[in-house]
Order: C-alpha cells, then sequence, then structure tokens
C-alpha cells in the first residue's frame, strides 16, 4: 500500500498515468462505450462512476496547457447538455487545473478515442459521459 492514493486507483491505472507522456490521451468511458473494441489499452473500472474516477485522477495528473483543448466531451448531437457535464465542471474546476472543453460528434470521438493511449472502462450509467483527457506537464 501507499499513501495519499484514492483506494479507487488501481495499480494498473496508477501506472498507465505514470506511463503516460505530455500529449498523450487517456478515455474515461462510460458503461456503454464499445472499450474492449475501441482498439486501444483497456483498464476496467467496473461499478465505479466517472466523476469519481475524475476526481481521483485529477489529483496526479496535470491538464496540457499547451493546447486549445485539453477537455474533449462526447456531443449529444441534438444540442442537449448532459447532466454530468455539470458534475465534470464542478470538480474541474475544483481542482484547480486550467482546462479548455471541446466537444466531438460520437463517431468522430470514437476515432479520437482509439488512437488515445488507454481507455478506462467504467461502470459509468449516464449516457454521453465519455470524456478524454490531454496530458500535460508537471510544473
Amino acid at each position: 500500500m501507499l499513501k495519499s492514493i484514492p483506494p479507487i486507483i488501481s495499480p494498473e491505472l496508477l501506472k498507465v498515468l505514470m506511463e503516460m507522456g505530455h500529449g498523450d490521451e487517456i478515455v474515461l468511458a462510460d458503461g456503454n462505450y464499445p472499450s474492449e473494441s475501441a482498439g486501444t489499452k483497456v483498464i476496467r473500472a467496473d461499478g465505479l462512476g466517472i466523476p469519481e474516477l475524475l476526481k481521483a485522477i485529477l489529483q496526479f495528473f496535470p491538464l496540457d496547457t499547451y493546447t486549445d483543448i485539453n477537455i474533449i466531451y462526447m456531443d449529444t448531437g441534438n444540442g442537449e447538455v448532459p447532466s454530468i457535464w455539470n458534475k465534470y465542471q464542478i470538480i474541474l474546476k475544483k481542482s484547480k487545473e486550467n482546462f479548455n472543453i471541446g466537444k466531438l460528434e460520437r463517431s468522430k470521438f470514437y476515432k479520437r478515442a482509439s488512437q488515445s493511449y488507454c481507455v478506462i472502462a467504467s461502470g459509468e450509467q449516464a449516457l454521453y459521459a465519455n470524456i478524454i483527457l490531454k496530458k500535460g506537464v508537471v510544473k
């Protein structure tokens, strides 16, 4: 065991977060996301929601400040704003990270996610809860 690491950060997830370099992207995927067929490494986080994972990950994960967009949501395509996005905003603001959010429609999100470093397959039940984080540097 190590001190001060949230228990929802598994050893495999901690390893991946440490392996990632500047500009690498990680996907926090909801329970409906086709994680296993996404074409990249998958870490299972069954039973965990994305807000809890996001909050825990942002304790260690610097967001990229050398790019225009460092957070990407999967767009609904119909102009609706999923309520989970409000939860993300609160977590991001509390993290004190500089963030700029973009949106990609579903097929473009899937394509971008397939090029990510890793997908975290959560048990999140909210629709359109998928989010990509772009890693920055520690200052």
